[in-house]
């Protein structure tokens, strides 16, 4: 972990809204924005959603990044909601401002991956990707929608960072219902981005997507990954790349999410960030 530079920091003074926060790269943002000044609203579904062929994160992890934000000098909301139900994402926000006083940094991360390039029930391929659209489409609108009031209440402008994909750039398929569901879902995001960054920006609220490859965390470090990418290499092979690595670590999304969000990048708003080691402009 990096030594906190939170009295000076980036983003000292801030408040940072994160969703899927309990592990993975919603962890390593609410890390690194701590060490750099920010308290954070840490929320996750802390629970399993049953097509996910991995297992989710717990309401143990959700706790540990509480903890290691705390260790890294913020102060942190842990909040169990899902990002599916509006309702429950705006008692989470409404929760945040009367502990924090506000809400500066919005980081819409939740997501889910599917892979399976077995043959498909109608009813599996249409629950598969109604899932996967409901976590990273309607719940980043529904993320957007519940914290836009209190971004422009704050009245300092704000930073808004909508995690998409390498597959919300070029494409990832398989003709299953849960990874089409991705795809479709990560190139979404850029229109909502973009329709974003209009309606806030005179607010002086920034709207960005950050696209990256595949990153080291549990959505694709687990074993029945690994499992479905042995046998099927051509689904999962994003080369070439013009920078050689497999996958990014955590922290290189972080730094992005770091300058993004931080006052470096205070007049950079409505652009789709690649992350990728070249992938989408090979």
């Amino acid at each position: 972990m990096a030594i906190s530079t939170r009295d000076g920091g980036k983003v000292a003074g801030k408040v940072a809204f994160i969703t899927g926060a309990a592990r993975g790269q919603g962890r390593s943002h609410a890390i690194r924005l701590a060490e750099e000044g920010a308290d954070i609203i840490a929320l996750d579904i802390a629970a399993q959603i049953d097509s996910v062929p991995y297992a989710m994160a717990t309401e143990a992890d959700l706790q540990e990044t509480s903890h290691l934000v705390e260790k890294a000098g913020g102060r942190c909301l842990p909040i169990k909601a899902d990002v599916r139900d509006i309702h429950a994402l705006d008692d989470a926000v409404r929760a945040g401002v009367a502990e924090f006083g506000g809400i500066d940094i919005v980081i819409a991360n939740a997501g889910i991956l599917f892979f399976s390039a077995e043959t498909e029930t109608l009813e599996d391929s249409a629950r598969k990707f109604a899932d996967a659209t409901d976590v990273m489409l309607t719940g980043v609108f529904n993320t957007l929608r519940v914290t836009q009031q209190p971004l422009i209440d704050r009245g300092t402008g704000g930073s808004v960072i909508l995690i998409s994909s390498t597959a919300g750039l070029r494409g990832m398929l398989d003709g299953t219902g849960g990874l089409s569901g991705y795809c479709a879902s990560k190139h979404a995001l850029v229109g909502l981005m973009r329709g974003y960054a209009k309606l806030l920006g005179k607010h002086k609220i920034r709207v960005n997507t950050i696209h990256p490859m595949g990153v080291a965390s549990p959505m694709l470090v687990n074993p029945e990954f690994e499992a479905f990418a042995a046998e099927h290499a051509d689904v999962v092979d994003v080369s070439p790349r013009l920078v050689p690595v497999n996958l990014l670590e955590v922290g290189d999304v972080s730094a992005a999410v770091l300058w993004l969000v931080s006052d470096e990048a205070r007049y950079v708003t409505g652009i789709s960030l690649p992350v990728d080691a070249g992938v989408t402009c090979a």
